[in-house]
């Protein structure tokens, strides 16, 4: 009987989560607007002929592809889009020791600009948009690339029983310092304690990482 009653307050959470979630996002898009435009304006004088806004394809609720954006913070790439191809090929899952190699500061292809976006989180910001779009949560496991979701087992799908989100349980409690299988059981424990309480909680601790930039990437 508790577990069906948690199911239904979950059920119902799903729906007011995305009416704070369009409210929230909307706010931020206009109040965070002039960083928007400054940060938008150091990427393109710093890389003119490039685009300000980084488009890539990521997994979202229950396996669904969706665009994500993020401001670009790489003067070029070995592919059109910026976009780095990953091959994989586990047979039995995502290995608890696998660590996602992103590009770091030091890496010749990130910008100055870039690296200072990265530091502070600021080449998330556009994913407000996608929240607003529907496509994302503020706060839910980070989408992953296909090229990783397409082999998860299935107790590794169970995080896409949710939408992902701008910000995380796994990201607040140490974001790239971190192997596969530490998020996974992170993610886990956010889908099945999915609540407002915990949501209001991951916001206020990426408000504090984000100020001091601990752990970016």
């Amino acid at each position: 009987m508790e577990q069906k009653v948690t199911l239904v307050v979950s059920h119902e959470y799903r729906r007011v989560k995305r009416m704070i979630d369009f409210i929230l996002a909307l706010i931020g898009i206009i109040l965070l607007s002039p960083i928007f435009l400054v940060v938008a304006l150091l990427i393109k004088l710093d890389s003119p002929k490039e685009k300000v806004i980084f488009v890539q394809t990521r997994t979202g609720l229950r396996n669904e592809p969706f665009p994500i954006f993020k401001f670009r913070s790489m003067r070029k790439s070995n592919q059109p889009g910026g976009a780095r191809k990953h091959a994989y090929d586990w047979e039995n899952g995502v290995p608890d020791d696998f660590v996602f190699k992103s590009v770091s500061g030091n890496d010749p292809e990130v910008s100055p600009i870039g690296a200072f976006v990265r530091k502070f989180s600021l080449d998330e910001l556009p994913q407000l948009f996608n929240v607003l779009r529907g496509d994302m949560s503020l706060v839910g496991p980070r989408p992953e690339i296909p090229a990783i979701t397409d082999l998860y087992s299935r107790t590794q799908q169970t995080r896409l029983l949710v939408k992902p989100g701008v910000t995380g349980w796994a990201q607040v409690n140490g974001r790239s310092n971190m192997n596969h299988g530490q998020k996974m059981a992170y993610d886990s424990y956010y889908v099945r304690k999915f609540s407002l309480k915990l949501d209001i909680q991951i916001i206020g601790m990426t408000v504090k990482q984000v100020l001091t930039g601990k752990d970016a990437v």
